[in-house]
């Protein structure tokens, strides 16, 4: 398994040595093997490794897994940054889901972390089944093109997630031979989310009466949609070079004519390309101001 994610870690450059990077860990086999895998690589890679938890106030046992990433840390000699928060208050005030607080929340803390340290890395244990999950989500709630293509395995230069190719089968595998006795977070197993009901009842059931490769599939799918997105990018960036006529922080404007030349299909990109370029989102946000294109 080591040597499949140092593969993947070349394929996608996500890592030079002496690199400094935030690694987010729960305490979870996810996360803890992508700690361990880096620590094995520190030393030859003179690797600078940080590690961020947080306990976010909702389980009993988030105390336990608390000490546990505390511990293995310091055993490890690793800088370990511990953040509290109540995401379910935080959820209701910002009226939005508790998933979705926890993902903010977290993000938010590595930023601060990765500021504070001056790392240039924020590593995600992110997996196969992960990426499979997030393109079956995006597919049933009638996501376009674009919601294929599932998660990344490097974003913004700067997020990196070196486990996308592992399963979740090596990863409990890995924990195994290693003797890392993981803690395991139980709302895992309650089907209140819609992530969950994908992880614990879709993909077996398909699985077990469809595709056994089912996981490899649709990683597959998002591999090709992530090629194709590359592609569409750069032909984007050439086409609105040709169109643009004014860019400014509140403002771009398109040669009009130039636009209605463009076949349906290329417009609506360009549409989107436009937008995701004046506001840094194509997604709707509660009480948004836009600023204007034209």
């Amino acid at each position: 398994m080591k040597e499949q994610v140092l593969q993947t870690i070349a394929e996608y450059s996500m890592l030079k040595p002496k690199d400094s990077i935030i690694v987010g860990v729960s305490g979870g086999p996810d996360s803890i093997t992508l700690l361990d895998l880096l620590v094995s690589l520190r030393q030859e890679w003179e690797l600078q490794l940080y590690v961020c938890h947080i306990n976010h106030g909702i389980r009993q046992e988030a105390k336990h897994d608390e000490e546990y990433v505390k511990a293995y840390c310091q055993k490890n000699g690793i800088s370990c940054y511990v953040k509290h928060i109540q995401v379910a208050e935080i959820a209701k005030q910002k009226k939005i889901s508790t998933e979705t607080a926890g993902r903010e929340e977290r993000y938010a803390f590595f930023e601060e972390i990765a500021e504070k340290v001056g790392a240039n890395h924020i590593a995600t244990a992110h997996t196969a089944n992960d990426n499979a999950e997030t393109i079956l989500m995006n597919l049933l709630r009638g996501t376009g093109i674009s919601g294929l293509k599932g998660i990344e395995p490097i974003r913004d230069g700067r997020y990196i997630r070196p486990l996308i190719t592992c399963t979740r089968k090596q990863i409990e595998a890995y924990c195994a031979e290693k003797n890392l006795q993981p803690c395991i977070d139980q709302t895992n197993f309650e089907n209140i989310y819609t992530r969950n009901k994908i992880r614990n009842e879709l993909l077996p059931m398909l699985e077990q009466e469809f595709n056994p490769n089912i996981i490899t599939g649709l990683n597959r799918l998002g591999d090709l949609v992530q090629e194709e997105e590359a592609y569409w990018e750069k032909q984007l960036a050439q086409i609105y070079a040709e169109l643009v006529q004014e860019e400014t922080k509140e403002k771009i404007a398109l040669d009009w004519k130039a636009f209605q030349k463009l076949e349906p299909l290329v417009q609506s990109k360009m549409l989107r390309y436009t937008v995701q370029k004046l506001c840094g989102t194509t997604r709707k946000t509660r009480k948004s101001t836009y600023p204007r294109y034209s």
